[in-house]
């Protein structure tokens, strides 16, 4: 199953999950009009006009609850993952912690999204769980979250917590975090009967029928609740073994995960979570977090199975794990929020370290097949993530720190857009000075000429790894960030396709954190509605590999005729002035309301129409990328694949 049958898996789970929602709702309006018509009319139900009214009152009632309970819910978590983890008495990890646990954590957390070509998390902690747990949340990987406990960092070996954050990656990669919500969201609602119940039952007065009526409420709604854990177990075990075996795939060490797993045996606290809304988010957690409750389904594989399916020698016994005495010190936001002194004078350019230069030759073009790179879609292996450790070691330290400061950052994103024209450069930051601040002029006038000696395709990591410090700008600060950004790429008076990429991509998941993601609604199941829509995009795509007009004809018609094949009508070919960038971004909004298959075989397209020469040249994968983030399809970065296959 690929990344795009797994998303349509995950569609048709949701539409399942509604159906189930709906019989769950009409069982108790059911029930709640049985329950008052026997406490306000005695035991006789009579079919007349006033038992209509009653049964259209109760009716309404019931959904009124339901209703307002669960879109209070979803509401509550439309920021989220990190609205759940917060949730869940999470604490934000600041990208420039000093606590040793939480700097590894961090790096995990790093390397697996830039080998899964996902913008970085948000990343919490739950300092008050001792036990070993974590989980992901979030409506798209552009608000997606990582939890994990205080247990977890300080517990777990590096190659153990790389095998459940793994394991976390893959609920973000296959789709399951929306549905995640939505169950909480529903569950909540059904809930909210037994809190009406609670207060109903609270009223006092001799011949009061209101506690009678709440203790039915009750009762209603924890049969209710029972049910909704019903369909949260069979939803959450099945995808808890699909997101073992995706993890092994991604490290190639089973004996990470697998070992993780025995801690939890081992450990006396196990993986629960004594979080108050933990039981409404059972369903997300990496392992069991409630254990053996009365009137609860199990929503995990039993641990011992889990981990006979990674190591198939474990004999039942679990190790005796030792809690640390004392976690190091958790430093305050005050220490750890502090942006670096700007320098009065810009310092030379930063050698390029060698092993940057080294990693970057790992990319080949020349050798990445069509169907290799969408097969890759939502599926990094080992030789991906193996080239996002070497590319973290080999970044320099001080551009790394650049990535986890707000003000840096922000910098860093503005020095990308700087002109190579010394006197439009600094044009340009003049007018940052205006747009933004005087601080963010001398910051990306500090950091442009260090990022002149980055190679080009390590461009797209250093933007991602810069995400999360940015997310932690004021709502103030990321408007006038938007407005340097919007000012830079118009300043020459042309959007470059690097400029459009950049700004997609960069944009596209800074909103989602800053304004609430909208909810979205899949609109096309044809393909041929969009075949204007596929012209523009294929023609954009041709010709940013080659500057020959047959040449780029002749790309265009290789990905052409794929869609032509399933479409059965003409992809139109557009000339340059029809297929510019602004016209490529509303292609791109048309085509990511389109079910999953469709966008896999548009970008099946693409990645023809790119390597139509046999050569995937870098402003033709830059283009790639940001088309396949537009579309929520994260591609894994360009990588040879080894020769043989070695385990890390």
């Amino acid at each position: 199953m690929d990344f795009f049958e797994r998303q349509d898996k995950a569609r048709r789970n949701t539409k399942l999950l509604v159906f189930y929602f709906v019989l769950a709702v009409i069982f108790l309006i059911l029930a709640v009009y049985g329950a008052v018509a026997l406490i306000f009319t005695g035991a006789e139900l009579k079919d007349d006009a006033s038992q209509v009214a009653l049964f259209s009152w109760t009716a309404i009632g019931t959904m009124g609850v339901i209703l307002i309970g669960s879109v209070s819910r979803t509401l509550a978590l439309a920021r989220g993952g990190g609205a759940v983890a917060e949730l869940l008495e999470g604490r934000l990890v600041n990208s420039n912690t000093i606590d040793l646990n939480e700097r590894k954590l961090l790096n995990v957390v790093e390397e697996m999204a830039i080998a899964s070509g996902v913008p970085v998390p948000q990343v919490y902690v739950m300092d008050g769980e001792a036990g070993i747990n974590a989980f992901a949340a979030g409506h798209t990987t552009g608000d997606a979250a990582i939890s994990v406990t205080r247990g977890c960092i300080t517990i777990l070996s590096r190659d153990e917590l790389q095998g459940v954050i793994a394991h976390e990656f893959s609920h973000i990669l296959n789709g399951d975090m929306r549905l995640n919500l939505r169950l909480i969201g529903l569950i909540f609602g059904i809930l909210c009967l037994t809190i009406i119940g609670r207060i109903l039952i609270r009223t006092r007065g001799k011949k009061n029928p209101l506690p009678l009526l709440g203790l039915a409420l009750i009762i209603i709604g924890w049969i209710g609740v029972l049910f909704g854990r019903l369909i949260q177990a069979a939803v959450s075990r099945q995808r808890e073994v699909l997101a073992d075996a995706s993890a092994v795939q991604f490290t190639r060490n089973p004996a990470g995960l697998a070992n993780a797993l025995k801690k939890i045996g081992g450990l006396g606290e196990g993986s629960h979570l004594h979080a108050v809304h933990a039981e409404e988010a059972s369903h997300l957690f990496f392992a069991d977090g409630l254990g053996k409750k009365f009137l609860s389904f199990a929503t995990h594989p039993p641990l011992n199975e889990r981990i006979l399916a990674l190591d198939p020698s474990f004999d039942g016994k679990f190790p005796t794990v030792v809690t640390p005495d004392s976690p190091p010190p958790i430093p305050s936001a005050e220490e750890t929020a502090q942006p670096p002194p700007i320098p009065t004078s810009v310092p030379p350019p930063l050698p390029v370290v060698p092993l940057l230069e080294a990693e970057m030759a790992r990319i080949a073009p020349h050798v990445v097949t069509p169907k290799r790179i969408v097969a890759d879609i939502g599926r990094p292996k080992t030789e991906h993530l193996r080239y996002a450790i070497d590319l973290q070691e080999a970044i320099p330290p001080s551009l790394q720190a650049d990535t986890r400061d707000p003000l840096a950052a922000s910098a860093l994103v503005c020095a990308f857009l700087l002109s190579q024209d010394p006197t439009t450069r600094q044009q340009q930051l003049d007018e940052l000075a205006g747009a933004a601040s005087e601080a963010m002029r001398q910051e990306a006038s500090r950091l442009w000429p260090a990022i002149q000696g980055i190679p080009p395709q390590a461009r797209i990591p250093l933007i991602d790894l810069s995400l999360p410090a940015l997310r932690r700008l004021s709502p103030e600060q990321f408007s006038q960030f938007r407005a340097a950004v919007n000012l830079l790429v118009a300043s020459d008076n042309k959007t470059d396709l690097f400029e459009f990429m950049l700004q997609k991509i960069v944009m596209r998941h800074l909103e989602t954190h800053f304004v609430p993601a909208r909810k979205q609604v899949t609109q096309f199941y044809d393909l041929r509605p969009l075949t204007s829509e596929c012209g523009v995009l294929l023609s954009a795509t041709a010709y940013a590999g080659h500057e020959n007009a047959t040449a780029a004809h002749a790309a265009f018609e290789q990905g052409a005729a794929l869609l032509q094949r399933i479409a059965r009508s003409d992809i139109p070919w557009l000339p340059p002035g029809h297929c510019d960038l602004p016209q490529v971004e509303a292609a791109l909004d048309r085509l990511s309301q389109a079910v999953p298959q469709i966008k896999k075989n548009v970008l099946n397209a693409c990645a023809e129409t790119v390597a139509a020469d046999g050569v995937i040249q870098e402003r033709e994968a830059e283009l790639l990328r940001a088309v396949a983030d537009s579309l929520d399809c994260p591609i894994p970065p360009f990588v040879q694949p080894p020769r043989t296959h070695t385990e890390i």
